[in-house]
C-alpha cells in the first residue's frame, strides 16, 4: 500500500471512528426500548446507521462531491475571545461562549457548565491524522474560569476528548450518558464526580439540573464498541434560565415533540446543524439546517444558536453550503436571523432578553 493510500486508509478510519471507548459490554438486561442486549438503538428511525465500509465507499469511490473545507475556511465568522468577560462574568447575566462546534461555555449565577469539551487540535484518537481544526482555538482551556459542570452527549471523538478531560482537573462534575462512567473513571475520575443518566432521567447539584433527553444517533470510538454506551440530549437548567443541548442527533417525528411537551418552552437551543451531506448516508444520525428549524419550534425554544459545523470535517457539504443553508431555512421556517442565530467562533453574547 504507497504512503498516500495509507494515509488516506487512516484518515478514513479515524472519521468513521468520530462517527465510530474501549467500554465494557452491557450486562444488564434491557428494561426500556432504546436498550438492547448488546446496548442501546434508536427507537424512531428504521434506517440502520452506516458502517466503516460504506463510509470508505462513499468518501472515496462514490459520486458524492466532497467540498474541501479548509479551502473555505474564511468564510467560518470567528473573533478573538474576550477573555475578561469570560473570566469575570456578570451574575446575572445568561453568558454563552461558542468555543466552537458543540462546545459552548456557560455561564450565569455564578456557575460556569461546558458541553462537550474539545480543545485539542485534531478531533482523532491519534495526532497525526483525522479531521483537523477550521479554524484557531478562540480560547486555552487554561484561560477558562473555574469549571462546575461538564455535560457529554456521547463518546465520540468529536465530543469527548481525552486531553480536554485531563486537562480540565478533578473538581469538575460530569453529567453523561448510561454506561459511559467507566471511561472516566478509567481516566482518574472521582466516582462521585461522575453522574450517569439514561434519556429521562435527571440530577440536581444546587441551582443547577440536569436532564437526559433522547437524541437520534450512536456510539462508539472504535470498530468493535459501536453502541454500547448511550447517546444523549440535554435539558439543563442553571436557576431559571432552561438550555436545550443537542449534543448530535439526526430527527424523527417523535422524540423532539415529546421533549417540548415535557419541558417546553425552551429559553435557548443549543442546535446541531453540521456533517449533513450526502443525505443517504448522514440522515440517521445528523439533521440538516431545516430539520433543525424543526427541532427549534417542536422543543418550544425561543432562540437557537447552530452548532456541530465550522470546526471539523465530517462530510461532504462546504462551509458556503452550510451558511447558505442555514439562512434558507430559516427563511422557510419564518425564523429571524434572532431566532435561529450563528455565532461566530469565540464569541460571547448575552441571552438575557
Amino acid at each position: 500500500m504507497s504512503r498516500v493510500s495509507y494515509g488516506f486508509f487512516v484518515g478514513c478510519w479515524v472519521v468513521v471512528s468520530l462517527l465510530l471507548a474501549s467500554c465494557s459490554s452491557p450486562s444488564y438486561q434491557p428494561t426500556k426500548p432504546w436498550h438492547t442486549e448488546e446496548g442501546f438503538t434508536n427507537t424512531h428511525s428504521s434506517a440502520q446507521d452506516r458502517g466503516f465500509f460504506e463510509f470508505l465507499y462513499m468518501r472515496w469511490f462514490s459520486d458524492v462531491e466532497w467540498h474541501d473545507q479548509a479551502e473555505q475556511a474564511h468564510l467560518i465568522p470567528a473573533v478573538e475571545a474576550d477573555i475578561e468577560t469570560i473570566q469575570n462574568p456578570e451574575r446575572e447575566e445568561r453568558q454563552v461562549t461558542w468555543i466552537g462546534h458543540s462546545t459552548f461555555l456557560l455561564q450565569y449565577q455564578g456557575l460556569n457548565v461546558l458541553t462537550d469539551p474539545i480543545f485539542s487540535e485534531r478531533a482523532s484518537p491519534v495526532s497525526f491524522a483525522g479531521p483537523k481544526r477550521l479554524t484557531d482555538l478562540p480560547i486555552k482551556i487554561e484561560q477558562l474560569p473555574s469549571i462546575d459542570a461538564v455535560i457529554i452527549s456521547h463518546d465520540h471523538y468529536d465530543h469527548l476528548d481525552v486531553e480536554s478531560i485531563q486537562a480540565l482537573g478533578p473538581d469538575v462534575h460530569y453529567y453523561v450518558p448510561l454506561k459511559l462512567k467507566s471511561w472516566f473513571l478509567d481516566l482518574g475520575i472521582a466516582e462521585d464526580k461522575v453522574t450517569e443518566l439514561d434519556w429521562w432521567q435527571g440530577a440536581s447539584a444546587g441551582s443547577l439540573t440536569v436532564n437526559a433527553t433522547p437524541s437520534q444517533h450512536w456510539s462508539g470510538r472504535g470498530l468493535w464498541d459501536r453502541s454500547e454506551t448511550l447517546w444523549a440530549s440535554y435539558v439543563i437548567d442553571i436557576d431559571d434560565w432552561r438550555i436545550w443541548f443537542g449534543g448530535d442527533t439526526g430527527y424523527n417525528e417523535v422524540q423532539f415533540k415529546q421533549i417540548g411537551e415535557r419541558f417546553g418552552p425552551v429559553d435557548l437551543a443549543l442546535n446541531p446543524v453540521g456533517a449533513y451531506l450526502p443525505r443517504w448516508f448522514m440522515q440517521v444520525a445528523h439533521v440538516n439546517p431545516l430539520e433543525a428549524t424543526t427541532i427549534h419550534q417542536e422543543i418550544g425554544a425561543a432562540k437557537s444558536v447552530t452548532m456541530h459545523w465550522g470546526a471539523f470535517q465530517l462530510a461532504a457539504e462546504g462551509i458556503q453550503q452550510t451558511l447558505d443553508d442555514i439562512t434558507a431555512a430559516r427563511e422557510a421556517a419564518d425564523l429571524s436571523a434572532e431566532e435561529f442565530q450563528i455565532m461566530a467562533v469565540g464569541e460571547t453574547k448575552s441571552f438575557n432578553h
